[in-house]
C-alpha cells in the first residue's frame, strides 16, 4: 500500500514513476572463479604461485648396519625439513638442524626431481646452513628477493611455504606477531631478533621461507612453541638480515667470520658456581689481540692456588652479563676495529681498547 500511494502522489505531481525490476541471479556461481576472490586472497595466490618452485624438500640421510655382525650398509632416513633457493648458482638455505649430523643429503624439487646436495657451511648459533646442489639444466634458480627485517612491523602479513609432516609445498598465512624475540640456540647463546609469527609452523617446516605480502623474504621459519610438537600459533623465523649476513660469508669463505678478542672462557656453570657474572677468561691467545691488550687468564700458583681471570663485564656502553652478551655484542663490529672492553681484576673495574680479530685465525 505504501508503494502504490507513492507512486499516486508522484504521478499526481506531474512526474512518471518507474519501478525497475530486480536484478537477475546468476544461475550458477563459481567461487573460486577470478572475479570472486578477495584482494587478499589473490595476493595469496600469487605468492605462492612465483615462490613455491623456488622452495625445496631437503632429506637427512643416514648410513646404518643392517646388524651387528653384518657388513652392509643401508640408508636411513633420518628426517625431512624445507629449504629454498638462494641464487642462479645452485645454492640452497636451510637450518642447520635439519642437515645435522648428515651423511648425505638429497633435495626434492617442486618438479618432482631429486637432487644429491653437498654442505657448503653452517652457523650453529644462527641455526643457518648452506648447501648446494649441481645444476643439471633443467631447474630455473632464480635469487629468492629479501625484505629490509629492519622495517617489519607488528601486524603485517606473513605467508610460510614448506614440507610440514613431509607434505611438500604447503602453505599458512598469519601475521608478525612480535619481533626482537630471542630464543635459546645451540653453543649457549641465544639467537636474537628472531620474528615471532601466528602462521602455522609445524615439523618439516624448518628451513622454510616466511614471505611478505610482495613474496619477499622476512625470514627462515626455524622453530615452534610447542608443548605437543604441533602449531599452537607461536612460530619463529631468523630474520633476514641476519640471514644475508650469514649466508653471504659462508659462500664466499666457507665459514662464518666470527669476530672476537683471542680469549678462551669457563661455561656458564662456573659462573653459577662462583656467584660471578660476566665472562670469566679461561685463557688468553698468545701474542692475540686480548694478550696485547694485557688480558689475563686463569692461573694456578706453584702451591696450587687458582686464580681467576680477568672478568669481562662490558664491552662499549654494553653490559656483559654471560658469553651470550659476549658473542652478541660482538656481533654488530667488523674484524679490525677496536672496542672497549671493561672488565674486573682483583675487585677493581678496568678498561682496555681491544683490536677485534677473526677467532677463526686467533691461532695463526
Amino acid at each position: 500500500m505504501r508503494l502504490l500511494y507513492l507512486a499516486l502522489i508522484l504521478t499526481s505531481s506531474g512526474l512518471s514513476a518507474q519501478v525497475s525490476a530486480p536484478p537477475a541471479v546468476p544461475q550458477s556461481v563459481t567461487p573460486n572463479a577470478e572475479p570472486y576472490l578477495l584482494e587478499d586472497e589473490r595476493n595469496t595466490i600469487d605468492i605462492f604461485s612465483r615462490i613455491s618452485a623456488r622452495v625445496v624438500n631437503v632429506s637427512n640421510l643416514r648410513y646404518a648396519r643392517q646388524g651387528f655382525f653384518s657388513f652392509d650398509v643401508t640408508e636411513v632416513p633420518v628426517g625431512t625439513g624445507s629449504g629454498f633457493i638462494w641464487d642462479d648458482n645452485g645454492y640452497i638455505v636451510t637450518n642447520y638442524h635439519v642437515i645435522q649430523n648428515a651423511d648425505r643429503l638429497t633435495v626434492s624439487f617442486k618438479n618432482g626431481k631429486t637432487l644429491a646436495a653437498k654442505i657448503v657451511g653452517a652457523e650453529p648459533r644462527k641455526d643457518i646452513a648452506v648447501i648446494r646442489v649441481k645444476l643439471d639444466g633443467q631447474h630455473s634458480f632464480e635469487s629468492m628477493p629479501l625484505a629490509d627485517s629492519s622495517k617489519l612491523q607488528v601486524g603485517q602479513k606473513a605467508v610460510a611455504i614448506g614440507s610440514p609432516f613431509g607434505l611438500d609445498q604447503t602453505l599458512t598465512k598469519g601475521v608478525i606477531s612480535a619481533l626482537g624475540r630471542s630464543i635459546p640456540g645451540i653453543g649457549g647463546v641465544q639467537i636474537r631478533d628472531m620474528i615471532q609469527t601466528d602462521a602455522s609452523i609445524n615439523p618439516g617446516n624448518s628451513g622454510g621461507p616466511l614471505l611478505d605480502s610482495r613474496g619477499y623474504l622476512l625470514g627462515m621459519n626455524t622453530m615452534i612453541f610447542s608443548e605437543s610438537g604441533s602449531s599452537a600459533g607461536i612460530g619463529f623465523a631468523v630474520p633476514s638480515s641476519t640471514i644475508n649476513r650469514i649466508v653471504t660469508q659462508i659462500i664466499k669463505n666457507g665459514r662464518v667470520v666470527q669476530v672476537g678478542i683471542g680469549i678462551e672462557h669457563f661455561d656458564n656453570n662456573i659462573n653459577r658456581q662462583l656467584n660471578i657474572e660476566g665472562v670469566i677468561i679461561r685463557a688468553v691467545t698468545a701474542g692475540g689481540a686480548g694478550a696485547k691488550a694485557g688480558l689475563r687468564g686463569t692461573q694456578r700458583t706453584r702451591n696450587g692456588e687458582i686464580i681467576l681471570g680477568d672478568v669481562i663485564v662490558g664491552i662499549e656502553d654494553k653490559k656483559i652479563r654471560s658469553y651470550d652478551d659476549l658473542y652478541n655484542a660482538l656481533e654488530s663490529f667488523q674484524v679490525g676495529e677496536t672496542v672497549r672492553v671493561s672488565f674486573i681484576r682483583e675487585a677493581r673495574k678496568q678498561t682496555v681498547t681491544v683490536q677485534l680479530i677473526d677467532e677463526n685465525q686467533k691461532t695463526k
